[in-house]
């Protein structure tokens, strides 16, 4: 009965399949209580990188029959507007290595700060990777950052355990 996103990471050698697309819509067929708006797909930035044209179609595609994107480790591969500007995404997940230091780090939270700000400009929603304090949580909503994962929010657990930790 809970509905909310599910984010699974897709690696290089997954885009480069010719039938992806088709792959992914006959899973999502066949299973039709899933709402493809309640799929994400991160794909690492180094694995967008290898083939921009290739990336960027596959991902509309996949765009096209309702599943989003996800930019994993932004911030950490070879970042460039052009290809935030070609690539068809939903979000950027900013890796850990920066949240990990903003609040002592000036230039991390520099970083942070400026990855949010991209993000609104290409309509992206942005994640903090690797929260692991209610400070850095705190730090985050101020300087306009709303979700994060990590350990400081909730550990690993098992899918019978969401409904009660929710709760």
């Amino acid at each position: 009965g809970l509905h909310f996103p599910v984010s699974v990471n897709i690696g290089v050698r997954q885009l480069q399949q010719g039938n992806f697309v088709q792959r992914l819509g006959a899973l999502l067929a066949a299973h039709p209580g899933v709402p493809p708006l309640g799929l994400e797909l991160e794909v690492l930035e180094t694995a967008a990188h290898a083939d921009i044209e290739a990336t960027s179609s596959l991902l509309a595609r996949c765009r096209s029959i309702g599943v989003r994107f996800a930019l994993d480790d932004f911030g950490t591969g070879y970042s460039t507007f052009t290809y935030l500007k070609r690539l068809p995404l939903d979000m950027l997940k900013i890796d850990r290595s920066f949240i990990a230091n903003m609040l002592h780090d000036p230039q991390d939270l520099a970083i942070v700060e400026g990855v949010i700000g991209l993000a609104r400009t290409f309509g992206c929603s942005v994640v903090a990777e690797g929260v692991e304090s209610a400070e850095q949580a705190r730090g985050l909503l101020a300087i306009g950052c709303d979700i994060g994962q990590g350990h400081g929010i909730a550990p690993p657990m098992p899918a019978e355990a969401v409904h009660d930790w929710l709760r």
